[in-house]
Formats: C-alpha cells, structure tokens, sequence
C-alpha cells in the first residue's frame, strides 16, 4: 500500500523510523483520539496479531467513541473477521501488508497517517529479542496533512472491502466523511499532540534504561560467577576460592565489609577466615563471631534463605543487649546473611556489611548476585573438600603400598634367616647320629633361639593386629610405677650375663610418685620394648636412663633416654610407623620386625596417654616420653597388689613376663626379638 501511496503522490519523500518510534508516534495519535470528542474515522493495520493483542483494550476504547474504526491484522490465531464494537479484518498472510504498519486518524477538525513498510532486509522472526525488536527499521510517512491522511484512507477502504464486502455500506459511510472535510493541510495546534509524544518517548526512554540496568547488572553477575569458576578451575583450594569471592563480591557492591566463614546450623559460634575491607574499616578475620543469639542467623536456618536488614541498629529483632553490643562495636548498618548450601544443608555464610551513617536499601538483584555467588561458593567448597579427601586417600593407599613392600621385605628377611638356621640344625642332627654330646647340644640351642625368634615375630604381628582392631579390653587399676619398671629390668638384668654388650640402665623414678592408673601387663610391655630399643642402638659402653616425673598433679611423664644412634629431626614422628626401619629392610645391622614402637604407641593411646620422641640428631642419643594417667587421692590411699601378681591372673596369650623367669630361657631371651629403632 505504501508503494501505491507514493506512486499516487509521487512528491512525497519516505523517512527511516525504528520500531520504538512507531510505537511512540501510533500511541500519541490514538492518545489525540482519545482526548477528542467527536467520532473519527481510525484506520489501523498491524503486521502480526501480537502488535494487535498488546494493544486490544486500546481500541476498545477508541471503538466506543466512533463506529467507524477498522482493525486489520495477519490472522495467526484467535483474530479473524468479525464485526463488534470495531471491525476486525483478518488478511492474507501473504499479502503485502504483512509487512506494513499503519494508522490513520481522520476526524472533522484535523487528520493524521502513519504509513511504513519494513525493510526486507531487516525482517526478522517474531521470536527474538526484545532489543532485537526495537532495532528493526521501517520506511514510511508520518504527516498532519490532510489531502495525504485521506488518500492512505481511500486505499486502506479499498483492501477493507476485498477481504470483507459485506461492509460496503459502513465503508461509503466512511468515504463520505473522507470527501466531506477540507483537502488542505491542516492549520492543527501540535502542542497537545507533542507532549503526548514527549511523554511517551520519556516513558520508553526509562524503560530503556531500566532494560539496561538489569544488563548491567546481570553482566556483572556472570563476571563474578566466571571469576569465582576460574578460581576453582585453577585451584581447589577452599581458602584461595573464599578470598577471590570475598574480594570480588565486595568490590562488586561497594560493601564496608565482606564475609565468607565456614559453619554449620547447629554451630553457636564460627571463625571469621576470609574477609574484603574498605579501607577504615576494622577487621574481624579470626575472631570468633556468635551465631546462636544472632537473630538473622537464626532466620536463614529457619528459612534456608537469605536474610537482610537495612538498619541494624533500629531493627526490632536486634533489641537483645548482647547483639546490639555487637552492632555497635563493630559499627554495623545494614546487614546481610546469605547461607552457602550443598543439597539444602548448611555448609558456610556470607556476610555483607554496610558500616556508613546513611540507610541502605538491597535491591532484588544485588541480593540474587550474592546468592549465586553463595551457590558457587558451595559447590566449589565440596569439590575442594572431595579432592582432599581423595589425596589423603591416595595418601593411605601409598603408606598401604609402602607398608605391604616392608612387609613382605622384613617378614621374608625375618622368616627365612631362622628357617635356615634350624634347617641347618636339624639335618646336622639327622645326618650324623654319631656327632658328639657338647656339639649336638650346641645344635639344639641354636634352633631353639630360633624357633623362639619366629614365635617372637609371630606374636608381635599378632599383637599388633589385635591392639588395631580396637577389641582389647583394658583393664585399668591403680599400678606402682616402680615396680613395673623393676620387672622390665628383669629381663635386662639376666640377659647381661650372656651380653656384656648390653649397656649399663639406670633408673631414677621417685619413691613419693603416685599411683598411675594402667593396664599392668601392658605397662610392663612398653617399658620392655623401649628398654629392649634403646639397648640395642646403644654401644656397651654408652648409657640407658629411665626416670619418671609428676605433670600438673594429672599424669606422670616416663623418659627412656639413651646415648646411642640417635634420631634425624625429620623421622621423629615416622619411627612409630609399622615396618619403619631406620637402616632400610634389607641392609640394617639389627634384626626386628620394626613393630615394637608402633605396638608401644597403640597400648599407650590406649590408656588414654601420649608417646612422643625426641633427638638433637644421628649420634646423640635419642629418649622417648610417654604419659600416664595417675588416679585420684582415694585411690591413691587404697592398697593394690603388685603388678606381677596382677598379670598371673589374666589370660593373654600375649605376654612374656613369667617366661623370663624360667632358668632355661637365656638363651632364648638373649636373641628374642627386641624391637628396632622406629617400629
């Protein structure tokens, strides 16, 4: 139509007018309508039914103040001809008004048009954007002048009357009105009708900056949330993912303080472990914040939601004088919780504080950026937290590794020197009948040591497995730690006679000591095992010290010192590993399965004490601290038999204690095993 507008007044000179335009310049001119009192003729033909259903109540109002108003539209749904309270044209979709947008205004007085086309080359779907929408470009006329607005109106009528002949009467009615008025351009006062159009293009324009607002801010939220991924994605530490969002979401909302700590719902108090500051503002890193008596916290645990107040110190909820305290102290405006979850349970907080004298108000966006920070915070803080789990287990799994390799190193090394041994022994015996008394008892000594140091080595992986497993019983009594330690001399003493290398032990443990509370044959163990280490890394002519000292009046501290080997500074705390051997497994001097240290630091945990190691180095010696619980005065006053006669009452197949009496065991207990330095 507009083609054969232009042709019909070939003078006229098209502009270009984007979609908002149209809008503002069609809404103004029905707005004129409206504001009129007399019934004009209203022509309005919209490309899509959408432009026709955004604006349906629009033109029922125009349609009750004229009966002469037509509505043409492509029919994609529900619009189709019908006659109401205006007439409604439904064209071909393939008809070249498709892609027009017109409206003409015709009425005694005045008379206005707007004729476009929309350029082919724009054209887009009715899917896309809305900024994409009022982007697209028209050509068209837009005038006041009469003899143009009734020529766009005669051929409007005319395309009318081909898609609905049944209105030629109304349509004359129309026409008539058309040649009734002046041809001339109109002498119309534009005021009223520009300052319709002067508010409608300020209405667009807040619109418009309101569109672009939530952009901004939704760019923003994807920065942050980017920022935040590539912190994970570069490293998994939870500590380096809470300081990049603390800082970044601070500086994103211009916020005094920003807090990110670890807790739990039920927690009362937390750790404040990351923060961003403005610069004044004190710092709360490492102090301890209550939760409990916070009635925002308690509102986000409720809720499992985010929970805010604009003014800290007025809010009714914070009249509690402990809270208000620390609003005051810690000079706190508005405040904002937002809970970091993972599958709706309570991993962490984020905290923002706003410490400035004036009011703030937390928009709806601000509030949804820090709750998907929050939600990236939470996913990032259980990877992290899975992948340190997954390197303490890779961790085990390689001390498993190392401990299965000693293992098999120790316990091949340990089996097949004795097997070989008694083998020897044996089939000397076998093979020669005739072999003298003084050299077959020498035979049978041999594999008797032996077979004693197999079933040593037996009883310690026993021992060990049966003290891991957490099954032991302990029977804790009021002990003498004297007399325990004089039992653990006594295997000492008689292996002397057959061992002058065995260095010379002394013991130095206070008459006035109290009683410890302890398992006496277990007791009794540790002190030998220890014994038994530091005599075999220490030379004959060196030293073995025991003594033993009362600690705050609750435990006694047992030191086993010596001037051997010693120990490097690094290996203190792996000598109590299982299998630990200082010299390697197959290249050490000293036999041993190296489980003496660890079975030490399990019956001494056990009790409920601690065993520690300490050294200056490699040839200065080395001591060993253990603890024990002491019993309370009444106990203390109350006589106890010994701990010998304790241990002949138990029943563990375990222990050595009444074997070492026994005349023909010398030998055995000169090779038994002793333990190793370390295990």
């Amino acid at each position: 139509m507009l083609e054969e507008l232009l042709q019909a007044l070939p003078w006229l000179r098209p502009q270009i007018y984007f979609k908002s335009s149209l809008i503002a310049l069609s809404h103004a001119m029905e707005d004129q309508v409206l504001a009129g009192e007399e019934g004009p003729l209203v022509i309005a033909c919209f490309q899509k039914e959408r432009f026709y259903r955004q604006e349906a109540q629009r033109y029922r109002r125009i349609g009750s103040r004229s009966d002469q108003v037509y509505v043409l539209a492509s029919p994609e749904t529900e619009f189709k001809n019908s006659s109401g309270i205006h007439e409604s044209v439904a064209f071909a979709p393939t008809d070249g008004l498709a892609l027009e947008w017109h409206l003409v205004v015709i009425a005694k007085k005045y008379a206005t048009c707007l004729a476009c086309r929309e350029r082919e080359t724009t054209t887009t779907s009715l899917s896309e954007s809305a900024a994409m929408d009022q982007a697209r470009r028209f050509d068209g006329i837009w005038t006041f002048d009469r003899r143009v607005s009734c020529t766009v109106a005669n051929l409007l009528l005319n395309r009318i009357l081909t898609y609905r002949p049944e209105l030629a009467e109304k349509v004359s009615q129309g026409k008539a009105l058309i040649q009734g008025g002046d041809n001339r351009f109109n002498n119309v006062d534009p005021g009223p009708f520009g300052e319709r159009l002067v508010t409608y293009l300020q209405a667009s324009q807040y619109k418009l900056m309101k569109t672009y607002r939530s952009l901004a801010a939704q760019e923003r939220r994807e920065r942050l949330v980017n920022v935040i991924t590539m912190a994970i994605r570069r490293s998994l530490n939870s500590s380096e993912i809470f300081q990049v969002s603390a800082r970044e979401l601070g500086l994103a909302l211009n916020v005094c303080r920003c807090l990110i700590y670890r807790c739990k719902a039920t927690d009362n108090t937390a750790t404040i472990s990351h923060e961003f500051l403005r610069q004044g503002v004190s710092s709360l890193e490492g102090q301890t914040w209550p939760l409990k008596d916070n009635p925002l916290f308690q509102e986000v645990v409720g809720d499992r939601e985010t929970a805010y107040t604009e003014n800290a110190q007025t809010d009714s909820r914070f009249l509690a004088q402990d809270i208000q305290a620390l609003v005051s102290q810690w000079q706190i405006g508005s405040w904002v919780m937002v809970p970091v979850l993972y599958q709706s349970q309570m991993v962490g907080m984020m905290e923002l504080h706003d410490c400035s004298a004036r009011q703030r108000t937390w928009e709806t966006e601000e509030l949804a950026l820090v709750e998907a920070i929050a939600a990236q915070v939470g996913i990032a803080l259980i990877q992290a937290e899975a992948y340190a789990n997954l390197e303490n287990l890779n961790q085990q799994l390689e001390a498993l590794e190392q401990t299965r390799s000693n293992l098999i190193a120790i316990t091949g090394h340990e089996l097949r020197t004795p097997l070989s041994t008694i083998q020897v022994c044996l089939e000397s015996l076998a093979g020669d009948p005739d072999m003298p008394p003084a050299m077959r008892q020498v035979m049978l000594s041999t594999a008797l040591t032996d077979a004693e140091r197999l079933r040593t080595l037996v009883q310690d992986f026993l021992t060990l497995s049966h003290l891991e497993s957490g099954r032991v019983e302990w029977n804790l009594e009021p002990l003498s730690l004297q007399e325990c330690v004089d039992l653990a001399l006594s295997s000492i003493r008689h292996r002397r006679d057959d061992e002058p290398q065995i260095p010379q032990v002394k013991t130095q443990v206070p008459g006035n000591l109290p009683l410890v509370r302890a398992d006496g044959e277990w007791l009794v163990e540790v002190l030998s095992k220890l014994l038994d280490n530091a005599c075999k890394f220490t030379p004959a002519e060196g030293r073995v010290t025991v003594e033993a000292t009362l600690q705050n009046n609750k435990t006694v501290e047992v030191l086993m010192s010596d001037t051997g080997r010693g120990i490097p500074p690094e290996r203190l705390e792996t000598v109590f590993d299982r299998f630990y051997q200082e010299e390697g497994a197959l290249r050490r001097t000293q036999g041993g399965t190296g489980l003496g240290l660890a079975i030490c630091r399990q019956i001494v945990t056990g009790w409920g004490g601690e065993i520690w190691a300490t050294s200056e180095g490699l040839d200065s010696g080395s001591q060993f601290h253990f603890t024990i619980p002491i019993v309370n005065d009444s106990q203390n006053n109350r006589p106890e038999p010994s701990p010998k006669s304790k241990s002949r009452s138990k029943k563990r197949p375990r222990s050595n204690n009444s074997r070492q009496s026994r005349k023909g065991d010398k030998e055995t207990r000169g090779q038994r095993d002793k333990g190793t330095r370390g295990a």
